[in-house]
C-alpha cells in the first residue's frame, strides 16, 4: 500500500470520527480513537513514536514525537481546538 492510499483511509477515518464525535474534544481522545479506527481497517499504527532529529552531526533524540506513524511511511500530527473564531 502505498501513501495516498495509506492517506485517504485516514481522510475517511478522520471525517466519519468527526462526524460522530463532533468538535472540542481533547488532542488525546481523537488520537486513540483514529488509531483504533485506522488498525479496524488493517494498517500498523504505532503511537507517540519519538522521532529524532540530527543537527550539525549530531543526534538529538529529543527532536519530537509524531502523534502517529501509519505503516512506517505516513506521519499524522493531530491538532485539536475548542472552535474556529
Amino acid at each position: 500500500m502505498d501513501e495516498n492510499q495509506i492517506g485517504t483511509i485516514v481522510v475517511d477515518c478522520s471525517v466519519q470520527i468527526h462526524r460522530d464525535l463532533g468538535p472540542g474534544l481533547l488532542e488525546s481522545v481523537y488520537e486513540v480513537v483514529l488509531a483504533s479506527a485506522l488498525e479496524n481497517r488493517g494498517l500498523c499504527v504505532e503511537r507517540q513514536v519519538p522521532v529524532p532529529i540530527v543537527y550539525q552531526g549530531q543526534k538529538f533524540i529529543e527532536g519530537f514525537r509524531a502523534d502517529l506513524i501509519v505503516e512506517a511511511k505516513v506521519l499524522l500530527e493531530l491538532k485539536s481546538l475548542e472552535h474556529v473564531s
